[in-house]
């Protein structure tokens, strides 16, 4: 696996405009990520970063356009992990250019662990 670089923000990335609906807490952060989904019967693989981070989904921006709805796998190189954590399940939320949020859905035990380890020692008191 090749090194990526990891740059950890403390204030909410430019990119980032929307107005903030979501109660549980996130971490502005940037490092990066691979997603793969399916659109329109095709492949879709793209690189991105990432933007922020919750429990309960991924602030991105990516190389390759996304769709509402669409469905997606995450492999985030997560500060601290020797290989991508995986979110098999995830949902496009909104969309913004290439500028997108995904819901977490069902995540495994040990990358919810791990998801959760990154963001206890990353959050502002």
């Amino acid at each position: 696996m090749k090194n990526r670089s990891l740059n950890i923000v403390d204030d909410a990335p430019a990119l980032m405009n929307q107005t903030d609906r979501r109660r549980i807490v996130r971490v502005p952060t940037r490092f990066v990520l691979t997603y793969s989904g399916m659109d329109a019967g095709h492949m879709l693989i793209g690189d991105g970063m990432v933007t922020n981070l919750s429990e309960g989904g991924i602030g991105i921006f990516g190389n390759r356009l996304v769709k509402l709805g669409m469905e997606l796998a995450l492999f985030v190189d997560l500060p601290g992990t020797k290989e991508p954590v995986c979110f098999s399940e995830g949902r496009v939320l909104w969309v913004a250019g290439r500028q997108f949020g995904v819901q977490l859905l069902s995540v495994q035990i040990d990358a919810r662990h791990q998801l959760r380890s990154f963001l206890w020692n990353h959050q502002k008191p």
